[in-house]
Formats: C-alpha cells, sequence, structure tokens
C-alpha cells in the first residue's frame, strides 16, 4: 500500500467515528427521562439544587401569573410515567384528569419566569427541567405543555373505532 492510500483510509475511518459519535450523543441527549412527581418526593433530600426534569398534570385552579414580573406559578399532579400504565388508565387524558381530580395524588408546586406558554391551562402535562429549592418548591428554567384533548378531536372518527 501506498502512503496516500493510508492517509485516505485513516481520513475515512476519522470522519466515520466522528458521525457516530454525534448519532450516539444526540441520541442520548434526547432521550432523556423525566421523574414523576411521587419519585421527586421519594428522593427531595438527596437531588435538592440538582438539575431535573419532571412530569405532572396541571392543577388549573392553582396557576397564577404575573405579567409584570413574568412569574408564573402552578401545582402539577402526579401521573405515572409508565406508558403502559397510561394506556390501562384510558389513555393519557383520562390519566391527567384522574390526576387532577384524585386528592391522594402527590403534588408540587412549581415557579417559573417567562412569557406564560399558550396551553398552561388545566389537566395539561407539563415536563418542566429546573430544581428542586430546599423550601419544596420546584423552580424551573425550561416548561414544556401537552394538553392532549386540545388534539382529541382531530382524531378521525375511523381511527378512535366509532
Amino acid at each position: 500500500m501506498s502512503s496516500p492510500r493510508i492517509k485516505f483510509l485513516f481520513g475515512g475511518l476519522l470522519i466515520l467515528a466522528a458521525v457516530v459519535y454525534l448519532i450516539v450523543s444526540s441520541t442520548q441527549a434526547s432521550a432523556q427521562y423525566f421523574m414523576t412527581v411521587d419519585e421527586l418526593n421519594n428522593k427531595k433530600a438527596s437531588i435538592v439544587d440538582q438539575n431535573v426534569r419532571i412530569s405532572g398534570a396541571v392543577m388549573g385552579d392553582t396557576i397564577t401569573y404575573d405579567a409584570k414580573t413574568l412569574s408564573l406559578s402552578f401545582t402539577v399532579a402526579d401521573v405515572s410515567g409508565d406508558n403502559n400504565e397510561i394506556e390501562k388508565e384510558g389513555g393519557l387524558a383520562v390519566a391527567l384528569h384522574q390526576a387532577v381530580i384524585d386528592p391522594n395524588r402527590s403534588k408540587l408546586k412549581i415557579v417559573y419566569v417567562g412569557v406564560k406558554p399558550d396551553l398552561m391551562r388545566n389537566e395539561a402535562q407539563a415536563i418542566m427541567t429546573g430544581h428542586l429549592g430546599a423550601d419544596g418548591v420546584f423552580r424551573a428554567d425550561e416548561l414544556l405543555l401537552k394538553c392532549p384533548t386540545k388534539y382529541e378531536e382531530a382524531v378521525p372518527s375511523q381511527v378512535k373505532g366509532n
């Protein structure tokens, strides 16, 4: 083998390794797991001030927003993180509704500073990244809301099984 062929082969392997690394690292970043309210409450002492991602059902009657300070606070109720369990309950919309109306579910107060999202409403699924303070309040840096009831009517009737 000549020297240019070795350089070409080495360069190709280096590029291939870089592409594989980028694919693996982006897949791991997008598959970030989130904790439920119950899981967070069980680990409270050990995760205070650590950056975590949690999910819960928004309790609509607890939503307060100050447009001057952009301070949004609300409470979320525990929703299972197990998709099979959610399906057994009747789907995400039913699971979120049950979480909000059940007085025995674990709850967590959330504070977020930023523009109030359009989907901020009762029974929306909130996925938040932030940290739990020593006072037991979760301070969210990022807030993502999913509102399954908003899209429920958009599903064609033949898909729903009617």
